[in-house]
């Protein structure tokens, strides 16, 4: 017959300090439960309009004359690199859609590359704008 000792000095040879704690993990943690952090359509629209150029004539006029400078200002603001609008193929779209992803706004990858396609200072306008009201 054997005899279990019930006492703690007993169990860690005496010394009365507990011994190091093993956990066996039989489930791995996931991080937000496998769900998403906003809703994927966004909850939102743009703070102003595609053709709401007038709105702020300072940021129009350096879209047309410096649109480099627009370029690489929404790109760092956005959080991506200078050079993604400049090297990169659909650089800008992405962008774009980055920013609609961290304002909440609706739309879709879609209407993104035509507004650029289509009305490419017009959305860089809104792009700078979007920013401001977001405050980034």
């Amino acid at each position: 017959m054997s005899v279990q000792p019930t006492d703690s000095s007993a169990v860690h040879g005496g010394q009365g300090q507990p011994g190091p704690v093993t956990t066996v993990v039989i489930q791995q943690p996931q991080v937000g439960g496998g769900k998403l952090v906003c809703n994927r359509e966004g909850h939102r629209d743009w703070s102003s309009g595609l053709f709401s150029c007038t709105d702020d004539v300072k940021k129009c006029m350096m879209a047309w004359m410096c649109t480099e400078c627009v370029l690489a200002d929404i790109s760092k603001r956005t959080g991506e690199n200078v050079c993604v609008p400049f090297c990169i193929p659909g650089g800008l779209v992405a962008i774009r859609a980055r920013l609609r992803t961290l304002g909440g706004i609706q739309g879709s990858i879609c209407q993104d590359y035509l507004s650029l396609y289509c009305c490419y200072f017009c959305a860089l306008c809104q792009m700078h704008r979007e920013l401001d009201h977001m405050g980034l």
